[in-house]
Order: structure tokens, then C-alpha cells, then sequence
């Protein structure tokens, strides 16, 4: 993906996150979260774009950031938040993460972010492109996994076949709900 449709993409998820609870906590307020969340979305999912793992449907309205299997990672993005989140929200924010149980050992795709324009939510983008990328991770008969802090994704997800592995919460920290799609 070149640089200008990595920051459409980017511009995207930022519209798409404006209200999610965890993302919102880090940066309450509107120009913190407008500074910060395309640097933590870069961070976090940014090797999805070097991957061709980074998705899109309709002029970028939606678009999806999965890491694939055996993708080696950093911390880069935690650096980020480290960066510009208060410390006491950090130090929630790594409890709850630390809470996962998650084995080291299973390979599985990992989406990062996914997200659709406000102003295009509710035309079906959203199942459209979540069944164009599953369509493409079921070639390597691996499973999925993704984590939520927002309740009203849920059953977004269970339709598409996911289903909830465990609840973490740490303090004041949003609960992070981990959830998990089984190979197909």
C-alpha cells in the first residue's frame, strides 16, 4: 500500500475509533485522540500494510488491519502509548493486557483494527469486508483472534463466527474482551 492509501486508511480507522471506550480512555479528550490515535494505529497494526494484509472496500469506507501468523510483532506500539498516556492508566491498561491467557504456541491471524466511516456504517461494509478477509485467511486453516473493548462489537463478531475467550479489566481500565474464531 503506498503512503497515501496507508493514511486513507489511517483516516478511516481514526473516524471509526472516535468513540471506542478503550481508545477514548487513553485520550479523552478530542485533540489528544486526534493527535495520537494514527501514530498508535500505525504502531499497533502497522505491519499489516507491509504484509498486503491491510484490506479495504469502497474508496477506503472500510478497512481492516490483520497480522498474519508467526508475524514477529514489537512493542513499539506500547512505546507509543507509553508516550502519551498517563502512567496510572498504563499501568491498568498492562494488568488488564497481562490478565490474557493466550498460548504462545497456536498460530492464528490477528485483527488489529477494523473499522467503517461513520457517515457509511450501516450499509453492510462492515460484514461485507469481514467476509472477504475470512474468505482469505480460511486458506490456512488457522484460526482468528481479536480482542474488544467495545460491547456493542460482540455480536458483530459472533456472526462472523467469533466467539468470546475471556474478559480482562484491570483497575479502571475498559474491559478487553479477547475472542477467538476457530480454523475453517
Amino acid at each position: 500500500m503506498r503512503d497515501i492509501e496507508r493514511q486513507r486508511a489511517l483516516d478511516t480507522l481514526a473516524l471509526a475509533f472516535a468513540a471506542d471506550p478503550l481508545i477514548r480512555w487513553f485520550y479523552p479528550e478530542a485533540g489528544q485522540y486526534l493527535t495520537h490515535f494514527g501514530e498508535f494505529a500505525q504502531s499497533f497494526a502497522g505491519t499489516a500494510f507491509g504484509e498486503n494484509t491491510a484490506w479495504r472496500l469502497d474508496g477506503f469506507s472500510a478497512v481492516a488491519l490483520w497480522l498474519p501468523p508467526d508475524d514477529p510483532g514489537d512493542d513499539a506500539w506500547m512505546a507509543k502509548l507509553d508516550a502519551s498516556v498517563p502512567s496510572e492508566k498504563m499501568a491498568d491498561f498492562r494488568m488488564a493486557v497481562t490478565d490474557e491467557t493466550d498460548d504462545p504456541t497456536t498460530r492464528y491471524w490477528y485483527l488489529a483494527l477494523v473499522g467503517v466511516d461513520p457517515a457509511r456504517q450501516r450499509q453492510g461494509l462492515g460484514a461485507e469486508l469481514m467476509s472477504r478477509c475470512l474468505e482469505v485467511i480460511d486458506k490456512d486453516h488457522l484460526p482468528a483472534r481479536l480482542d474488544s473493548a467495545n460491547p456493542r462489537d460482540i455480536p458483530f463478531y459472533e456472526r462472523h463466527g467469533f466467539k468470546v475467550t475471556g474478559e480482562s479489566q484491570a483497575g479502571r481500565c475498559p474491559p478487553i474482551c479477547s475472542m477467538m474464531r476457530d480454523a475453517h
